[in-house]
């Protein structure tokens, strides 16, 4: 399943189909091919034999004409199917899935370099996989997420019936070191969005944007692709929108008079008289801003805040979700309005508030 194949169509066969060709060597000999049926995939393989022949020049020239690199139509079809499975009923995002569907083609090289197809393997081979990753110095994290594509993939063939049970799921992944994620002390924020105090269209623009990064803990991409109908101020909310999918993300006052007041002016100044310009920030070319304009908004401001770090999204998108676990926010909320897929990814943000809280308890408290 998954592997690269050689199709060349023979022209000794019975029907007009390109049949399956393997280790076709070069010889100066004259050599003859013998046939014999793949039971299992339906296409025919060569192997050459020592005797020679006039066969195989002939298929020797075609091959030269015709070889084609392809997938095997039944595997087109088979990885189209598990596409479609990630995505509606595990409502994966098409980052999510082309890694999935690269992980399980690593995974059937490795079977195909066992002998086997990757639908039967066994524990012992899923085993040999991991620790093969190992020795290649694939980090836990790497080969956490390996192992979880292999399991949903054995997963989908057991509710598609190909096989009884999932030979993954015996096998323990490593243990992953908890991550330390870097965010900015409510203090640093402080100074940070203070720092943010031009009175031209600039200044209200950037006043805006780090405003609204803080309030909502969007992605530098999510800023970048926001346009004004996302934003309702009347309400106080924005629809961010990735990869298909779609949150809504409460504003905070602050942060909605300072979109209040960029909206009101300044964004029209930017445009140049560009009005069907939908975009939510707009750059002096009255563009919309990208990504890598953000970051250097981002920077400059931190290191006019005097801030310690290089500052960038991410690391506001922590602090956003860091402060909100200190007041009192639970996972599933945090996960909600980051848009995470993955729970995990939240409960990393609550282990960090608490490493804050603890921290701050030790260091006040007369008996701790």
């Amino acid at each position: 399943m998954f592997k690269r194949g050689i199709g060349i169509r023979d022209p000794f066969a019975d029907t007009g189909e390109y049949q399956q060709i393997d280790n076709i060597k070069s010889n100066s000999h004259l050599q003859q091919l013998n046939r014999r049926k793949n039971k299992k995939s339906g296409f025919f393989r060569f192997d050459i034999d020592k005797s020679v022949g006039f066969r195989y020049n002939i298929i020797q020239s075609l091959c030269i004409m015709t070889i084609m690199l392809t997938y095997p139509e039944a595997e087109m079809k088979f990885e189209q199917e598990f596409e479609n499975y990630l995505s509606r009923e595990k409502e994966a995002s098409q980052a999510t899935i082309n890694a999935y569907l690269g992980d399980i083609r690593e995974f059937s090289g490795f079977a195909e370099g066992r002998g086997k197809e990757a639908e039967n393997c066994g524990s012992a081979d899923v085993a040999a996989y991991m620790m093969s990753l190992t020795d290649a110095g694939k980090s836990s994290s790497t080969i956490n997420r390996k192992m979880s594509s292999v399991r949903g993939y054995f997963g989908y063939l057991v509710e598609k019936g190909v096989i009884s049970n999932n030979p993954a799921l015996s096998i323990k992944s490593p243990r992953v070191a908890e991550k330390s994620i870097e965010y900015l002390s409510v203090k640093e924020v402080e100074d940070l969005l203070d720092a943010a105090d031009g009175t031209d269209s600039k200044g209200l623009r950037d006043k805006a944007l780090l405003e609204l990064m803080y309030a909502t803990g969007m992605r530098a991409s999510e800023i970048s692709s926001a346009n004004v109908s996302d934003v309702d101020l009347r309400i106080g909310f924005i629809s961010c929108s990735t990869d298909g999918k779609t949150r809504i993300v409460p504003i905070g006052r602050i942060a909605k008079s300072a979109l209040d007041t960029y909206l009101g002016g300044p964004r029209g100044d930017l445009l140049r008289g560009d009005e069907n310009n939908k975009a939510l920030f707009v750059n002096f070319q009255g563009q919309r801003i990208s990504r890598q304009g953000i970051w250097k908004i981002l920077k400059y401001y931190g290191e006019k805040a005097g801030l310690k770090t290089t500052l960038n999204p991410q690391i506001l998108r922590n602090s956003f979700a860091v402060h909100m676990v200190q007041n009192g926010a639970d996972i599933r909320t945090i996960q909600d309005l980051l848009g995470l897929e993955d729970i995990n990814a939240a409960k990393l943000y609550a282990l960090a508030g608490k490493n804050r809280v603890i921290d701050v308890y030790d260091r006040t408290h007369p008996r701790a």
